[in-house]
């Protein structure tokens, strides 16, 4: 074919492989075989690896991924995505009605009822009929942008017959299928599995590899359409964006006054897992945007919405067992056997106790039905018992008098409350404490992970974390899982950790209520492990933030005969002991106050802590006048509206980086 025909064909294939996208997506209804589809696609790849320049911009192709990101640039929105305020009765909802009804003069409103679905809010951004760009909510305000992983999605219209600049807002999600069969697969790789779909669509729409996103088979329901010239109704909205062939959820209803609207609701919490997808409420709007418009926002929420959250559903099941985990302190957590029962759309066959006094007032034995429901729809927890279904054969739960691993015997925690293995030899114990020492955070040792280092405890390898700096190259080549070019990259990250600064080292050493702030403060004030390690419990308490409960557990682990051994191990082979103090005047952030908010994508709150402290920032837990930087990742609570309020400059992740590099620069 000559180059003009190829060009035809190719923009043929295109319009023709999206027509039958959108009719399997999204409405449901295949055209064509499963072969015919592929062959037509396979021809359209070859067309376009052979002639790249006649590609177009939403041509199906696009949606296997490939893109690699080295991050996420941040984008701003247009207009801030709030989010909506949530009731939990229908006393809440009669209320929500009443307000708008006095705002408003009327007497009846006319309200639009969509499902709430349990995933991930985007805003899409469409030019020239084009899917140009597209981000997270982020903080509302800010967030990034995730335009190559959005293409993945096959619900996802790459092109729609509106030449006008549009914003589209709607939210990523998993279907519960895809769920079970990605947790299935990482579970096989020996990777953790996700607690829930909308956490496992929050991540893949966070991964730097667009082709794993498109594995992942994310979906997409649209809420919302910004338009220049919008029609007089919301509802009217929703059946544009259908008409532009986005996938609107087909569930939602158009009715008059709070009466249907509860109707609605309490239909729905009976059936809502009979969907393929989570939701986890609905949302009411004003139908009006006329009356949208006159009743505003608040700094958070609109006024002329509210989300009807459902209660956790409840389920019974049997306790089968109580079984009883030690921890990297040696606290003994009671962790539920339970008979596996679906509750919220899942299994579940665990359930923790949290601790012996839970399991007291809950007045639990062995053999007992009990209710069962998710804390946030995500962690099983038992309610109750149901004692009135007891036949006499149910057994006492024991508190354990020894530890369930090593056999010492258990002492009461400080508080009364936990019971705690005092062995610091105990296998679990140090198991933990060595995960914790190489983790990310502490010493950063890759390659150490939970299933390498419980295979070097279990072969006698690893006593304590000490250990790991005494590992040779074939002590652990032919371990399984290892081999020759694993065994080195893991004795060339022991090594390179042996640079750490100080307050990491701190830090690793696992000192019970010494975390990474508090190891901060330690390393700058003692500038050597031997100075903190000889420092009187009075001395320790006299600095600021370290209190007689840190400075007593900081004086007991130093004076424990075991742990003195295991640090001279540290000395030995050389792990760095002191910390570079840069001088007061050399500091970029010194006499600056950090406040963090918000649940972070890009570091944990110690990384971001530990990066601002050692520039000689501060950071507390409350926004005050005195607070100079507010960061904040997504889902912010009232911090931010306190930040707003006294005019404290906020940072997102991406600009606390650019901020943090102008202040090193300096």
């Amino acid at each position: 074919m000559d180059a003009a025909s190829v060009r035809k064909r190719i923009k043929e294939l295109t319009e023709l492989i999206n027509r039958y996208n959108r009719f399997y997506y999204v409405e449901n209804q295949p055209l064509v075989s499963d072969s015919e589809y592929d062959a037509l696609l396979a021809e359209l790849a070859a067309l376009e690896k052979q002639y790249p320049q006649f590609r177009q911009p939403d041509s199906p192709t696009l949606r296997v991924g490939g893109e690699v990101l080295e991050g996420f640039q941040t984008v701003t929105h247009r207009v801030p995505m709030l989010s909506i305020d949530n009731t939990y009765s229908e006393e809440e909802l009669t209320a929500f009605d009443r307000r708008v009804r006095e705002q408003s003069g009327l007497e009846s409103v006319e309200y639009v009822v969509e499902l709430k679905i349990d995933g991930v809010a985007v805003s899409l951004i469409y030019q020239n009929g084009i899917f140009h760009s597209g981000a997270t909510r982020g903080d509302g305000w800010h967030g990034d942008n995730i335009t190559a992983n959005l293409r993945t999605v096959k619900t996802l219209p790459l092109s729609i017959p509106f030449q006008e600049d549009l914003e589209v807002r709607g939210e990523i999600y998993l279907r519960k299928d895809d769920f079970e069969k990605l947790n299935q697969e990482r579970l096989k790789n020996g990777e953790e599995p996700f607690a829930n779909p909308r956490n496992a669509a929050a991540g893949s729409l966070k991964l730097l590899d667009s082709s794993i996103v498109a594995r992942r088979n994310l979906h997409l329901f649209v809420y919302a359409g910004l338009l220049e010239k919008p029609p007089e109704t919301h509802w009217r909205i929703l059946d544009f964006l259908a008409e532009l062939g986005f996938p609107v959820n087909p569930h939602r209803r158009k009715v008059q006054g709070i009466d249907r609207v509860i109707e609605i609701c309490r239909d729905w919490e009976k059936r809502r897992f009979s969907l393929p997808y989570g939701i986890d409420g609905l949302v009411i709007k004003v139908n009006s945007l006329r009356w949208q418009e006159a009743l505003g926002t608040t700094s958070k929420s609109p006024r002329w919405a509210v989300a009807f959250k459902f209660q956790a559903e409840q389920v019974t099941t049997t306790l089968e067992d109580v079984l009883i985990q030690v921890g990297r302190t040696g606290v003994l957590t009671p962790v539920a056997k339970l008979t596996p029962v679906q509750v919220s759309g899942t299994t579940v066959s665990r359930a923790t106790l949290h601790n012996f006094d839970e399991i007291r007032r809950l007045g639990l034995k062995i053999g007992d039905r009990v209710f069962v429901e998710k804390g946030g729809e995500v962690i099983p927890k038992i309610v109750k018992a149901v004692v009135q279904t007891r036949t006499g054969k149910e057994r006492d739960i024991e508190i354990p008098e020894n530890c369930p691993v090593c056999s010492s015997r258990v002492v009461q925690d400080e508080n009364g409350v936990a019971l705690r293995c005092p062995n610091v030899a105990c296998p679990a114990q140090v198991k933990e404490r060595i995960i914790h020492f190489a983790s990310r955070t502490a010493m950063d040792i890759e390659g150490l992970g939970e299933s390498r280092v419980a295979l070097l405890v279990d072969k006698g390898l690893l006593k304590d974390y000490g250990d790991i700096y005494s590992l040779k190259f074939e002590d652990i080549v032919n371990l399984e899982g290892l081999g020759e070019k694993s065994a080195r990259n893991l004795l060339s990250a022991i090594e390179a950790s042996k640079q750490r600064p100080l307050s990491r080292l701190i830090f690793a050493l696992g000192i019970r209520h010494i975390g990474a702030h508090a190891s901060e403060l330690l390393a700058r004030h003692f500038r050597t492990l031997e100075n903190l390690a000889r420092a009187a419990e009075e001395e320790l308490s006299r600095i600021s933030e370290i209190g007689p409960v840190m400075a007593a557990s900081l004086r007991a682990f130093f004076a424990n005969p075991t742990n003195q051994q295991v640090l001279k191990k540290l000395v030995a082979a050389g792990v760095n002991t002191e910390e570079e103090i840069t001088s007061p005047e050399e500091t970029p952030l010194q006499g600056k106050t950090f406040v963090i908010t918000g649940t972070l994508s890009r570091y944990t709150r110690e990384e971001v802590t530990r990066l601002i402290t050692s520039l000689g920032g501060r950071v507390t837990d409350t926004v005050s006048r005195r607070t100079d930087y507010l960061v904040c990742g997504e889902n912010p609570g009232s911090k931010l509206d306190r930040a707003r309020a006294l005019k404290v400059p906020v940072l997102t992740e991406p600009q606390l980086e650019e901020f943090l590099d102008q202040a090193q620069s300096k």
